[in-house]
């Protein structure tokens, strides 16, 4: 007989888990508050790490037809003079995979696709009624999602998934065997049922994302794949898409000045080295996503209570500048589908799969939080001596093989757990 598992949320995280689940004999539903798969203006870069996670969950096939960063990549003062620069098959040798850059919504689908038939519910949110222990399953509140009227597509820093004030109804009660929360920054299952949890910070910047047309002769910097600019307080980055249009991401801190438009966003920034003024320039106030920076300043105690499991953003939300919310959320998903088999006892593997995976995602929050520092600095004296220092290190590659970044990018999925 089937077990049931029940994902709350849709975003990378919950459609990743639902494919891993799926793939070891759950019963899989995953539960969606959208009425579809908004196509989010964004990029992602999917790093070795979460690219292997990808062909752990049969994915394989699909990745060798995606773009692959190449070329130059590297760190850029706003004048347009280069702090490192080098080859990005560098890092991709040192990793033992390369790096893949794709839109947000083409890694929505893929996951998407890869789930069995009729497993997606759109327009529909779950809420944890209770998480179940060992001898009674968890219960989960199922109802038609209401999405008020002019609410916006949700940024990375949320899926849609969860349940919320306005959920319609009381809805219809649900036993699971298994619960995935993966109801982002905000859980509210995460409120609920670990009361004791750090909540949300302020990550100290606001960030802008887009994606925009290729810049007039059709390549970034004359070939160059792109990379960084660091400048007072402000980083923009500037990644090809594999469709021939660009991915860029502004992070303005708040010691800087945080813009309260596009506009004045522009006006900032026009002195910038080519193509971040067309870029901003190209790309409609409309298609620009603007949030604020937000992480949790720790996972909580244990990721999982009773039958329930806390995935990606609601177990440990961190800041971008390491480029792993997505790629830690993936990870998620794969040792859960590997530690939790659908023959066997849940409590007691879902605590196994949580002190496997806490120690791993509280070292990268860490680290992405300490990577954050020095891109807020507004002292002229503190950003020089960054820049000097960035020059110091000799090459772009040998900053990305720091041995924390080694620990990140080299992690490989395990092998089923046939407890």
């Amino acid at each position: 007989m089937s077990r049931r598992a029940v994902v709350i949320g849709g975003g990378i995280g919950g459609l990743a888990s639902g494919v891993a689940l799926a793939r070891v004999g759950w019963d899989v539903t995953v539960l969606e508050r959208a009425t579809s798969l908004e196509p989010v203006g964004a990029g992602i870069a999917v790093a070795p790490n979460a690219v292997r996670a990808l062909v752990a969950l049969g994915l394989g096939d699909t990745l060798r037809d995606l773009a692959t960063l190449q070329g130059e990549l590297g760190m850029r003062r706003p004048d347009g003079r280069w702090l490192v620069r080098a080859d990005a098959g560098q890092a991709s040798a040192r990793f033992g995979d390369s790096t893949l850059v794709l839109h947000r919504a083409q890694l929505v689908g893929m996951l998407a696709d890869a789930l069995p038939d009729g497993a997606l519910r759109l327009g529909v949110s779950g809420a944890v009624v209770h998480p179940g222990d060992d001898a009674r399953p968890a219960v989960v509140r199922v109802a038609d999602a209401v999405r008020p009227a002019g609410a916006d597509v949700p940024d990375a820093a949320g899926p849609a998934g969860a349940d919320a004030p306005d959920a319609a109804g009381s809805g219809t009660e649900v036993e699971a065997d298994l619960v995935v929360a993966a109801d982002g920054i905000d859980s509210p299952t995460r409120t609920r049922w670990w009361p004791d949890a750090p909540r949300p910070v302020h990550g100290g910047s606001t960030a802008w994302r887009l994606v925009a047309p290729a810049p007039r002769g059709g390549t970034v910097d004359g070939g160059t794949v792109g990379g960084e600019t660091w400048g007072r307080g402000i980083v923009v980055g500037v990644v090809p898409l594999a469709d021939g249009r660009v991915y860029a991401y502004v992070s303005v801190a708040d010691a800087a000045g945080v813009p309260d438009t596009l506009a004045e966003l522009r006006e900032r920034l026009a002195g910038w080295h080519d193509p971040i003024p067309e870029l901003l320039a190209s790309v409609p106030p409309d298609q620009v996503l603007r949030h604020a920076l937000r992480r949790l300043p720790a996972p909580p105690a244990s990721l999982a209570t009773g039958r329930v499991a806390l995935v990606g953003d609601a177990a440990h939300a961190m800041l971008p500048n390491v480029g792993q919310g997505g790629c830690q959320a993936l990870e998620d998903a794969v040792v859960l589908g590997a530690r939790v088999p659908a023959p066997g006892d849940v409590v007691p593997a879902l605590q196994r799969w949580s002190a496997e995976r806490r120690p791993r995602v509280d070292k990268v929050m860490r680290l992405s939080a300490r990577v954050a520092v020095p891109t807020r600095w507004t002292s002229p004296v503190l950003a020089g001596a960054r820049d000097l220092g960035a020059r110091a290190a000799g090459s772009w590659a040998a900053s990305l093989g720091s041995r924390a970044l080694d620990d990140v990018m080299g992690w490989r999925p395990p092998t089923t757990d046939a407890r």
